[in-house]
């Protein structure tokens, strides 16, 4: 490849681009993908872990096989990410199909806006795994376009989440979610489109100062929610509208924070 001097600048013609474009290209793959392997050309991968206060995160991946996991992961075993810290921003887009990203988040104060567009996602969220931080007076937006989704959230432990607002948005069918929330003011809104639909809620209160508001909101057949509500507060509230056909409901609220089970 010739270099061209001029007047102290460096000169490259359109062929001397072409072929330091491609070296790169190739280097990226062998150094980041590994030699003899493909992974880059099918997934995209992100590799993170955050500690700090006031921290903005914005991480948008397209195409098939997307994964966000913990700087530990090796290929074939996706390990957790670390987010640690209060008044801290994540905002994660997925755009594609067979997505996965798994997380604990240690916070208060954070925001959280999750998206996935495509099939067959994978969505594995914990928060406060060490009983500092409750998610307390944190707003959390999960919005799900397409079909076979599995959506994980379980929101603090001991520490119970003060004031949270948690959001979802799901069009599409087969969606499975599961969440488990210690509620203190903990506001958990649902809205479903679609149908084959299955959701478990349960809101625990432990430790809590006050109970906790759920509400479903879904149209679409063949639905199957379970919904646990055993705040000691004494003041749970609890509303589900459902338009569609076929399906079973199961509401439990015990008062003495135990669960008797549908």
């Amino acid at each position: 490849m010739a270099l061209q001097q001029d007047t102290g600048a460096l000169k490259m013609n359109s062929k001397d681009i072409s072929l330091l474009v491609l070296s790169i290209i190739v280097w990226v793959y062998l150094v980041v993908g590994g030699i003899g392997q493909a992974v880059l050309a099918v997934d995209n991968e992100i590799w993170m872990d955050q500690s700090g206060a006031t921290a903005n995160i914005d991480l948008e991946q397209q195409g098939g096989g997307n994964l966000i996991g913990g700087v530990g992961s090796v290929a074939g075993n996706l390990t957790d990410f670390d987010f640690i810290g209060t008044t801290n921003t994540l905002d994660i887009n997925q755009i594609g199909s067979s997505n996965l990203w798994k997380g604990d988040i240690t916070a208060d104060s954070y925001t959280g806006l999750f998206q996935f567009t495509g099939g067959s996602n994978v969505m594995n969220v914990v928060t406060d795994t060490t009983n500092t931080y409750g998610a307390d007076s944190s707003n959390v937006n999960i919005n799900v376009t397409g079909s076979s989704n599995t959506m994980t959230l379980n929101q603090a432990t001991t520490a119970a989440a003060g004031t949270l607002d948690l959001d979802w948005i799901l069009q599409g069918s087969n969606n499975t979610i599961t969440s488990t929330i210690n509620i203190d003011q903990a506001t958990n809104y649902m809205d479903i489109d679609g149908s084959d639909n299955t959701v478990t809620y349960t809101g625990t209160g432990v430790n809590a100062s006050a109970g906790g508001y759920f509400w479903l909101d879904h149209t679409g057949g063949s639905r199957t929610f379970t919904v646990s509500q055993t705040s000691t507060q004494d003041n749970d509230w609890l509303k589900i509208t459902s338009n569609g056909s076929n399906g079973t409901v199961c509401v439990e609220q015990d008062d003495q924070g135990t669960a008797v089970g549908c």
